[in-house]
């Protein structure tokens, strides 16, 4: 089952960086949490065929995440 307190932190990352996503055409939906340690998303729109989507799963989202979830491991982005 998963964590309603954590899937809120991570719901509450996810929409500061939304904004940033969406003015380049994309968004970002949460999949799942497993085991309190790894997102699972999905980019979408724009953010699908971006050169630097991965670079922006890393550095963007990973990093909002674990400012407000410091527990989470990684995040991946399921096609």
């Amino acid at each position: 089952m998963e964590n309603p307190d954590l899937m809120a932190k991570v719901e509450k990352a996810l929409d500061e960086i939304r904004p940033f996503l969406q003015n380049d055409g994309g968004d970002i939906l949460l999949l799942s949490i497993e085991n309190e340690k790894t997102v699972k998303v999905q980019l979408t729109g724009a953010c699908v065929d971006c050169s630097v989507n991965q670079m922006t799963l890393k550095s963007g989202v990973e990093m909002t995440i674990k400012k407000y979830a410091p527990q989470i491991e990684n995040v991946i982005n399921v096609e």
